[in-house]
């Protein structure tokens, strides 16, 4: 997996190293028609939002309305394999997550090669997750949620947006390191999971902090520590997992990539993140 995340922001960071050409010799070979933007999750996580907010940037950009396209499922699979299948004319964009790269090495029967398939042509930004629950579970500390899981072993379940994410693999590593057994039950994206999570019907869940925060901070969900290996602006306070189980760290990546076979796409990532000002300080 760590080769496989190396390669990607390796070819992350080479697409952004391309000559930028100029709007108008954009404007004549590419875009011809609106582009559409892939995100394989629905609406209302952390992939949807950042989309639409950079949409809007690119369009001008690019000169041609940015279409966001939300088909979730699969862990993102499904979305990924729409933009593999699209005509690899620069017109259909993929949203890149942390899954994709999951995916690459969870899946051995997938109908396409991410790595193969799939060109990255700009990293966006990185996120910091953070395990919460919902405030009926009697728990206000990590080491509290592994006792208690612990002593209800089978009884204690975990939410995610589906099987392979980073929200997945984050609390199965938890598990993992602290020898707790929670139960994981899967989501198609992490909107639904987290308004599960809200309403008690699961009880735990690692989450990007952009969209939990406000959850958090009106006391409709209790945080117990942030994954990333230091603690985070937002909730100062908020101490990390990796107090209570050492060497812990989870975060989640967003990029953007194409069919592979069209490679004149290219802009500047950190033209990018300048419209992501309150992302850019949330990440780990």
């Amino acid at each position: 997996m760590r080769t496989t995340r190396r390669k990607f922001l390796y070819l992350a960071a080479s697409a952004a190293a391309l000559p930028i050409v100029s709007r108008s010799a954009w404007a004549q070979a590419y875009p011809t028609r609106p582009v559409r933007w892939i995100v394989p999750y629905p609406p209302g996580g952390a992939a949807d939002p950042i989309a639409r907010l950079i949409g809007p940037f690119l369009s001008e950009r690019l000169g041609k309305p940015v279409v966001i396209e939300n088909k979730p499922g699969a862990g993102a699979n499904i979305g990924t394999e729409f933009v593999v299948r699209s005509p690899p004319d620069g017109h259909t964009l993929l949203f890149i997550t942390t899954a994709n790269m999951i995916n690459a090495t969870f899946y051995r029967d997938l109908s396409f090669d991410f790595m193969r398939d799939i060109t990255p042509v700009a990293g966006l930004v990185r996120l910091p997750l953070v395990l919460e629950v919902n405030p009926s579970v009697p728990v206000k500390t990590v080491a509290e949620l592994i006792a208690y899981a612990k002593a209800n072993p089978g009884k204690v379940n975990f939410a995610s947006a589906g099987v392979g994410t980073s929200l997945h693999l984050a609390a199965e590593l938890f598990n993992m390191m602290t020898g707790t057994k929670m139960i994981h039950v899967p989501y198609r994206g992490s909107a639904p999971a987290l308004t599960d999570l809200l309403a008690g019907q699961v009880q735990v869940l690692f989450d990007n902090l952009f969209t939990s925060l406000e959850h958090i901070k009106a006391g409709k969900l209790r945080a117990l520590g942030v994954a990333t290996a230091a603690r985070v602006q937002q909730l100062p306070d908020l101490p990390t997992v990796a107090d209570a189980v050492p060497g812990y760290e989870a975060s989640s990546v967003f990029g953007v990539g194409v069919s592979t076979g069209f490679r004149f796409l290219a802009w500047q990532p950190s033209s990018v993140l300048k419209w992501l000002p309150r992302l850019k300080n949330g990440a780990g």
